[in-house]
């Protein structure tokens, strides 16, 4: 009598808006990578296609077109993709994402795993915030386990989603490797400050480029991503006289040569979950400035000597901060090397909630 096979996630699904950049994207391309090489299948679900991540997508990944790249018809494509291919198990990469689980809840067998990837603290307030609070309540009706990226995260994932801790699980995203046939980014000459993030409200560049003008008119930012606030920022750029001295050459496909060079890495989000420019920064050995957007950052930045973190509207503390780091006897922290196997971690998490789910447990 030969034994049944393993229970266990053969078939993942997932999802993404578009591949034109975002750390949310870029880490899923990475994980999907992972998975593939460990012997399972991989479908992603993309509304638009087209964009810089295109070249990141791993080899052997099944890519389903849907969408173009609005978030109702990204639902509907979703259901859809869940009703025809029966998936074992369905990741949901992002907080913004989880809008495209609940649409394909009612037709999925399968557990649906989401990852934390923004502070939910903090986001939003007044009456959108009440409501806000309010979506997050629901989300143990559609959302099997939650992954967060460090244990803060987690603690505040059980706290706003009411989540027991049995459904919750502390894994961090596979760190980014250097990809050696990108185009080189540009670098300025001299002292830099490096940003890395879309060009999008959440970043706050706004904050970064006002705080550039307060510094020695030896020292440049440059700023790598692309997004909807280029003109508004390029605007800023002009009015404050730093045309030659903040570059936005857009989307780079392998920041951590400019992270090696730069003096110091700045974020200035109002918020973030686990932001993976810090953790790269600090892999590298450059030190950081970043705003407290997260309950993460102070166990990313958790040693004056790798960083400093500052308040989101603290201007002066900001170019404070990054004179510290610019000045030439600054002391760069050492290199922090990647411990652990994320993908792992993640494999075996999605094969317990399979094998539960068939075996008649929790779906």
């Amino acid at each position: 009598m030969t034994n049944p096979p393993p229970l266990r996630a053969q078939h993942i699904l997932s999802f993404a808006q578009s591949l034109r950049g975002g750390g949310v994207e870029r880490a899923l391309l990475r994980l999907a990578g992972g998975w593939i090489e460990r012997g399972r299948r991989v479908t992603l679900l993309v509304g638009d296609a087209e964009g810089p991540l295109a070249d990141e997508l791993p080899d052997g990944l099944t890519l389903r077109q849907g969408g173009g790249g609005g978030y109702p018809a990204l639902a509907a494509a979703a259901a859809k993709a869940v009703r025809e291919q029966s998936p074992d198990l369905i990741f949901c990469p992002g907080n913004h994402y989880s809008g495209i689980a609940l649409a394909a809840r009612p037709f999925a067998g399968a557990p649906i795993v989401a990852k934390l990837s923004n502070a939910l603290a903090g986001t939003h307030s007044g009456l959108t915030g009440w409501g806000y609070a309010r979506w997050l309540a629901l989300h143990p009706r559609f959302i099997d386990h939650l992954v967060a990226m460090t244990p803060a995260m987690a603690h505040e994932a059980g706290t706003w989603m009411h989540l027991p801790a049995n459904r919750l699980s502390v894994i961090p995203n596979p760190p980014a490797l250097a990809r050696p046939g990108a185009p080189p980014v540009p670098l300025p000459p001299g002292r830099f400050i490096l940003g890395v993030g879309r060009l999008a409200p959440q970043k706050r560049w706004d904050r970064l480029i006002a705080a550039t003008a307060r510094l020695p008119a030896n020292v440049s930012l440059l700023i790598l991503g692309e997004g909807p606030l280029r003109p508004a920022l390029e605007t800023q750029v002009a009015t404050l006289g730093l045309t030659g001295r903040v570059a936005l050459p857009g989307h780079a496909a392998d920041p951590l040569p400019a992270m090696a060079r730069a003096s110091v890495v700045a974020l200035t989000s109002d918020f973030e979950g686990v932001p993976g420019a810090i953790r790269e920064a600090l892999g590298q050995g450059t030190p950081v400035v970043s705003t407290d957007s997260s309950v993460a950052i102070p166990e990313l930045i958790d040693s004056p000597a790798r960083g400093t973190i500052v308040g989101r509207d603290d201007m002066a503390a900001l170019v404070a901060a990054l004179n510290h780091w610019l000045a030439p006897g600054a002391v760069r922290p050492p290199a922090q090397t990647a411990s652990g196997d994320p993908v792992s971690d993640y494999l075996a998490l999605f094969d317990r909630l399979v094998s539960a789910a068939r075996r008649g447990g929790r779906r």
